[in-house]
């Protein structure tokens, strides 16, 4: 029969613990947007954004910066227009790139309307997106 120690019991339970720990944790920290398949796509969206050079977005054909394009939303807002949808997609040069996702996720989120984007391989992804803790 072999006897246990206090010493190893106790190290025995500290690893349980730690590990406990470690699996609750692993896994939920998001730097980013999440980006998710949707299945309630809109038929149609209030404002279209093609992505543009030097994170630049083309709306209604002018290139406006993040600045401009913030600008551009609150006067929609101000002047009752729909801002309920807007949809990202590939501009002729430029692909969607992560910091045009990223900038866009931001004004939707001060600006409460939904983001979604156009990918390559023709699916529509929505951008949701939520406050750090």
């Amino acid at each position: 029969m072999r006897s246990f120690s206090i010493g190893s019991t106790l190290r025995f339970g500290a690893l349980l613990v730690l590990a406990g720990f470690l699996a609750a944790c692993g896994g939920r920290a998001t730097t980013s947007p999440d980006m998710v398949q949707q299945a309630n796509v809109p038929s149609s969206f209030d404002v279209t954004l093609l992505a543009e050079k030097d994170t630049q977005f083309d709306f209604e054909g002018a290139p406006l910066t993040i600045e401009d394009l913030k600008s551009a939303f609150r006067y929609r807002q101000e002047q009752k227009l729909p801002m309920g949808t807007v949809i990202l997609k590939r501009g002729e040069k430029e692909k969607v790139k992560k910091e045009h996702i990223l900038a866009l996720a931001r004004i939707g989120y001060e600006m409460k309307f939904q983001i979604f984007v156009l990918e390559k391989d023709g699916q529509i992804s929505e951008i949701r997106t939520q406050a750090k803790e």
